[in-house]
């Protein structure tokens, strides 16, 4: 199973192969490399349009995850994938049924919105970029911060993710998760 690496704006330079070299460790740091996964590179009025749609929310943003087992089921294949996921907790895998199904879903990537914060901030791109989408794959994982506790549990995950990254790249990223109170 692979990553689907797509990118759809063209306002930030975005090195993909490294991209998808950085979404590789992260899924094999995190155990779910068998499971397919889309990462989707989108400029700040796309990012708008998709968090608005979904979320309600009319600005842009950083990454917005859209996990595989939270679709309405149309079909009894995908009916019984969901029963599947249906009692999935935070970081718990779902059972395989078919191999086809092995989906986590779709994560997309607001470059724009993450260029401008590494600007403000002295940031590397890629380096953000790989740490927002250890946020959306924590995300497509069943994990949240919409509360306190949900923020804790999800800023340990993310500082295992990256602890194990640093390792095994001898870089120094960190989570962007830092507390509750920022916007969620």
């Amino acid at each position: 199973m692979g990553v689907v690496l797509r990118n759809l704006q063209k306002v930030v330079p975005v090195r993909r192969a490294r991209l998808r070299r950085d979404v590789d460790m992260l899924r094999h740091i995190l155990g779910v490399q068998k499971f397919d996964l889309g990462v989707i590179c989108v400029d700040n009025r796309r990012m708008q349009q998709i968090n608005n749609t979904y979320r309600k929310k009319n600005v842009s943003t950083d990454v917005l995850s859209f996990p595989f087992y939270e679709s309405e089921a149309k079909t009894p294949a995908i009916e019984s994938v969901l029963l599947c996921f249906k009692d999935l907790r935070p970081g718990k895998l779902p059972c395989s049924l078919h191999r086809d199904e092995l989906n986590l879903g779709d994560i997309f990537l607001g470059v724009e919105f993450v260029m401008k914060q590494c600007k403000e901030e002295s940031m590397d791109l890629h380096g953000a970029l790989t740490v927002v989408t250890a946020h959306g794959i924590c995300h497509l994982l069943g994990y949240r911060h919409e509360t306190e506790e949900e923020w804790t549990e999800m800023l340990q995950r993310e500082s295992y993710i990256l602890s194990e990254y640093n390792r095994l790249t001898g870089r120094h990223l960190e989570p962007l998760t830092k507390r509750c109170s920022q916007d969620r």
